[in-house]
């Protein structure tokens, strides 16, 4: 347990002290009227948190100043200890006892005490505060508790108070402290521009910094600091947090660290912002592994044969480990990253500007004009022509954004940043990967410089997704080689799936024949980028998509609820794409997506699902419906598999597997169909139907009729296997459980259990929400639960046998 943790289950002011003493692993301490009294150091202690660190501080002076009577105002060790502590359940101060003896020794200052350290009066707590404020060392114990504990330890074993360091490691807790404590304080400042004044602040001692040509600046006005940025000063509302903040952290960061925190800025920018520029540090040891491979493919001496341009280069660790740096341009959307390339010198021998790739230079038709901007560089010019014309080698070296922009994706573009003229001017005829980010840089880069070698990392879309077939049908490209890596083993990059690092000869020249993606076969390394194996990426044409394999039954217009959940109607105005029937219907299948990353997506209801993406249910697609449903949810989503594609099978299924598919679809936890009376939606109440119960009301002691006997008729001349056989056993076995379990009102209600035809859903979460009372007969799923794995084990090698699936 953590020493905050701990506080905050303290009853008295005695736990408070023992549990400091405790986590700070104090000897040789006494209690009295001082709190804890050590020889090193004083502590005053406080229940709760409401009694200010200064009136705290005021009564720990309180006994100095007795001290210091007894001595005829002379310090000696021996009486008054060189630190001060204050303590309570939520914050701690720290002080050097010598900072306020020339008050305690000055009786011009005549502080009126009161009777007792408890009782120290308002007055002597006000000029007590304006002599210390700048002397204490203040920590938030939610926040700062290990700071604290290092402090006081610190302080007891040398004598010193000292400052935590900022270093890689705590550089973004360091930053979200900074803002909330100096950064918010900024007056008329932009939240975006937050980074850039820390660096500032950090990269210096106080008053000189530690880097040049930075885009910010610490000033001093007066004795106040102030920030220089864009030829505008910004002055603090308050000091006061900019003190506080500084007596914790020392600065400047050690020098062997500052270059690399400077790199780090990707780690501070805004979520959205960093989504759309870019901003993720590719690590070293991607880096190192993607110049291995570069060496392998294009041969030994590539840094001397190949010029670099990497048009999004944020503050360029990618060309860290490049030997030829002359030989590499270096453009990104930020000055502030130019700026931040210059004051860490990476890379000075190579050109480096603030360039625009998806906006700048491109004219209304889609052509590429250098002189609308003037930014490019004359020798960049040269060598992009001369490359045309295979007088030059350009190799792109690029890690581009991975944000995706359009239909129920957008809301993070909020600027409007892949509105791009790229994909309005330059994309007609690449579909929906006009879209992403990644692929307007590859789409102007085919254009600009058609024959270049191009080595980028990108998640895996343009290689498999569904939503990217017309992009290969454009973009012309010869595999080299490449490998796949975890997200993971980048910082603040969301879920889990592989990115790649593939390199391409592209040729996209007018009259050549194109070279159109198929597959890529990649080597696999983990997390910690190590190698785990290896696997190949498919490229697929829309006829072989599993998704256009069923025949989607034509709506009606009868009126439907729609539903979010088994028995709740959707309440979004975005859940409402699905309120209309299907003749013949039975139920709906909700399938989201063709790939991994949208098989969670795969449920069964009793009515529409309001979010649409799916197709009605009926008597003759039920049979593939079910086979559907298995095939999404049989195989486990990987990092590995995320992009991969559910196909059409490649050869005729047989009965038996088409009805193990229909017993397991009926017992999934995603079989979300129901019976129901009473669902209110649109100012009207509503029942739902069910008709997917597999058993005769004699079959499983129902007390009344269903009012559908669909599926029973359905697989009434079925045969089944003996491992279907034993989940529709073991299923029998629990719908009996539930018709003789006599749930009380909570759970009736809960569940809706107002009608005989109850879903698989409602049985099972009823009954569990049953034996959660503890004080019922069990109802055990054990059994159900082993005949449902040996029919999942069963299944899941036919996902492959049959080609569902590949790579």
């Amino acid at each position: 347990m953590s020493l905050y943790t701990d506080l905050q289950d303290a009853s008295s002011e005695e736990d408070v002290k023992d549990i400091y003493i405790k986590h700070l692993k104090l000897k040789n301490y006494t209690k009295g009227l001082v709190d804890i009294r050590k020889k090193e150091i004083w502590f005053e202690a406080k229940k709760g948190y409401k009694v200010s660190t200064y009136e705290m501080f005021t009564q720990l002076l309180f006994y100095v100043a007795e001290a210091m009577d007894k001595t005829a105002g002379l310090f000696y060790e021996a009486e008054i200890p060189p630190f001060l502590c204050v303590i309570d359940q939520k914050k701690a101060a720290l002080m050097e006892t010598a900072a306020a003896l020339p008050l305690l020794q000055d009786k011009r200052a005549e502080i009126k005490w009161g009777q007792s350290a408890s009782d120290v009066t308002k007055d002597a707590v006000e000029v007590i505060s304006q002599y210390i404020g700048v002397h204490v060392v203040s920590f938030n114990l939610q926040f700062n508790e290990a700071e604290f504990i290092e402090a006081v330890q610190t302080a007891i074993k040398t004598g010193k108070i000292i400052r935590t360091q900022i270093t890689p490691d705590n550089l973004k807790q360091v930053f979200d402290k900074w803002v909330e404590m100096i950064g918010r304080e900024i007056k008329n400042v932009r939240e975006d521009d937050f980074a850039l004044l820390f660096y500032a602040d950090v990269m210096s001692d106080g008053n000189a910094s530690t880097h040049e040509n930075l885009s910010a600046e610490l000033l001093h006005k007066g004795t106040k600091p102030v920030f220089a940025m864009g030829g505008r000063l910004y002055e603090l509302g308050s000091a006061e947090g900019y003190r506080k903040f500084w007596a914790i952290y020392d600065r400047p960061p050690k020098e062997e660290y500052r270059n690399y925190l400077l790199e780090r800025r990707d780690s501070l920018i805004p979520t959205d912002e960093r989504s759309f520029k870019g901003a993720y540090y590719t690590p070293l040891n991607v880096v190192d592994r993607a110049y291995e491979l570069l060496s392998r493919t294009l041969g030994a001496g590539w840094q001397k044969e190949y010029i670099v341009w990497d048009m999004c280069c944020g503050v360029g660790n990618l060309e860290t480990k490049h030997s030829n740096h002359r030989a590499i341009y270096m453009s990104t959307l930020d000055q502030a990253d130019v700026d931040v390339m210059k004051a860490a010198k990476t890379c000075v021998a190579a050109e480096r500007f603030q360039y625009d790739y998806l906006n700048d230079d491109i004219a209304d038709d889609g052509s590429i004009d250098y002189s609308l901007t003037e930014k490019i560089p004359q020798s960049l010019r040269k060598i992009i022509s001369e490359a045309k014309s295979g007088k030059k080698k350009i190799l792109v070296l690029i890690n581009p954004p991975y944000a995706e922009v359009g239909s129920g994706i957008g809301k993070g573009d909020k600027n409007g940043l892949g509105k791009t003229k790229v994909s309005k001017f330059a994309m007609t005829e690449y579909g929906k990967a006009s879209n992403e980010l990644f692929t307007q840089f590859v789409a102007r880069i085919a254009k600009e410089i058609p024959n270049a070698t191009l080595a980028m990392f990108s998640k895996l879309k343009y290689i498999n997704s569904q939503a990217f077939e017309k992009f290969r049908k454009v973009w012309s490209a010869k595999y080299i080689d490449g490998f796949v890596v975890h997200s993971k083993s980048f910082d603040g990059l969301k879920g889990n799936f592989p990115i790649g690092f593939l390199i391409w000869k592209t040729d996209n020249r007018e009259n050549v024949e194109k070279t159109l993606v198929s597959e890529v076969t990649c080597e696999v390394l983990d997390k910690n980028v190590q190698p785990v194996g290896e696997k190949t990426f498919y490229s697929f044409s829309e006829n072989q998509y599993l998704s256009n394999w069923i025949e989607r039954p034509p709506l009606n217009d009868e009126i439907i609820i729609p539903l979010k959940n088994a028995i709740s109607p959707a309440t979004r105005t975005t859940d409402l794409r699905c309120k209309t029937w299907s003749d013949g219907a039975i139920g709906y299948l909700f399938c989201n997506g063709n790939d991994f990353a949208h098989s969670s997506d795969t449920a069964i209801f009793s009515s529409g699902y309001g979010g649409g993406h799916g197709f009605y249910i009926n008597s003759d697609n039920l049979d593939k419906a079910a086979v559907v449903f298995a095939v999404r949810k049989l195989i486990s989503p990987t990092w590995l598999n995320d992009r991969d594609q559910f196909l059409q099978p490649t050869k005729e299924l047989s009965e038996e597997f088409r009805n193990d598919c229909l017993v397991w679809m009926l017992f999934n936890g995603s079989n979300l169909t129901a019976g129901a009376d009473g669902l209110e939606w649109n100012g009207r109440k509503w029942s739902v139907t069910n008709h997917f119960i597999p058993f005769t009301e004699t079959e499983v002691d129902a007390p009344e009729r269903f009012e559908s006997d669909f599926m029973v008729q359905y697989m009434s001349e079925k045969e089944f296997s003996a491992e279907a056989r034993a989940v529709l056993d073991e299923g029998r076995r629990i719908w009996r459980a539930f018709f003789a379990t006599d749930f009380d009102h909570k759970i009736r209600s809960e569940f809706r259990l107002n009608r005989s035809d109850a879903g698989w859903y409602q049985i099972r979460m009823a009954l569990k929400a049953w034996n959660e009372q503890g004080d019922n007969a069990q109802v055990s799923f054990s059994a159900f639960e082993k005949s449902y794995a040996a029919l999942t084990d069963k299944l899941h090698p036919k996902v492959w046998e049959y080609g569902f699936l590949r790579g």
